[in-house]
């Protein structure tokens, strides 16, 4: 009883033990990642119904805020989320705000936005040149103020992911395990929640999916080792996910309803070159940038640590 008891004890999400077998200390990372996702989810639904409510709607009626509104309550929301699991983080690890990860110079998020950049719009304009998506210009009538407040939007989405998988996840793993159980950890926690979204897609542009997933998850893990910090990490998930959607006007992630954007493009059929409606993050073309960037990354790192020796 007692060898439960302690066994229980080591995997507990609400304690900060460390003392234990590496793979006890990864479950118990993997329930506190967990805990940190449901839990501010959880808030974050509670503070949601409450603004319904103190507006004077009934959503248990259906009674709800227009889309529009919907979709900028949830995005700020996720300010909700970051502070909800900077809390767990606090009180069950007893841990600071720079043990999660932000350390060093916080220009570095220029680095990730500008890595960003430069992936996403390389993949956009090799699926261009397949035909597998169609450019049809600017639209006339662009939502400005949308676009503007979308980027905004679009940091808080990213640095919560990012502060659940690469400062929760990855700061409690590195020191305590090996580079690839860190990376690898990572890169399923931040895939599996991604799954829902794909089931719509085949088989195989499934398969892709989750491949990029991987590949970009593994970009941010490596980012975050070169800096070590958190900081390039969200500025290249933010603006990945800013460009495709709210300047390209692509699929983010297999939502298609675009709110405002700069560019007007649409995905010939379905297929491996565009993702079909997962949209180009599950193409064989993102696969390859993708696939070329963590190459690079991981030479570079290299160079570095020879250098060093």
């Amino acid at each position: 009883m007692s060898k439960i008891i302690n066994f229980i004890k080591n995997i507990s999400p609400f304690n900060n033990r460390t003392e234990m077998p590496k793979i006890l200390y990864v479950i118990k990372v993997i329930l506190f990642f967990w805990v940190c996702k449901f839990g501010s989810e959880l808030i974050g639904e509670a503070l949601v119904l409450g603004v319904h409510f103190a507006c004077g709607l009934n959503p248990l009626k259906g009674e709800m805020f227009d889309a529009k509104t919907i979709m900028l309550i949830t995005y700020f929301g996720y300010a909700v989320f970051i502070v909800a699991i900077w809390l767990f983080w606090k009180l069950f690890q007893k841990k600071t705000i720079k043990d999660m990860g932000f350390t060093g110079n916080p220009v570095t998020y220029l680095t990730g936005m500008a890595v960003g950049a430069v992936l996403v719009l390389i993949s956009t304009a090799g699926v261009i040149l397949t035909g597998a998506v169609r450019f049809n210009g600017v639209f006339e009538n662009i939502d400005t103020k949308m676009v503007a407040v979308m980027f905004i939007c679009f940091i808080l989405q990213g640095a919560m992911e990012e502060v659940l998988c690469r400062g929760v996840v990855h700061q409690l793993l590195i020191n305590k395990t090996s580079v690839p159980v860190t990376v690898g950890v990572s890169a399923a926690l931040f895939t599996i929640p991604h799954l829902s979204n794909m089931s719509g897609g085949t088989p195989l542009i499934t398969a892709v999916a989750v491949v990029n997933l991987i590949l970009i998850s593994v970009i941010f893990s490596l980012l975050t080792i070169r800096f070590k910090s958190i900081w390039a990490a969200c500025g290249l998930h933010s603006v990945w996910n800013y460009i495709l959607y709210s300047i390209l006007g692509l699929n983010l992630s297999g939502n298609d309803e675009i709110v405002a954007a700069v560019f007007d493009m649409k995905s010939v059929g379905s297929n491996i070159l565009n993702g079909g409606e997962y949209g180009i993050e599950a193409g064989i073309i993102t696969t390859a940038v993708l696939g070329a960037c963590v190459i690079i990354l991981i030479c570079s790192a290299h160079k570095i640590h020879k250098s060093i020796l």
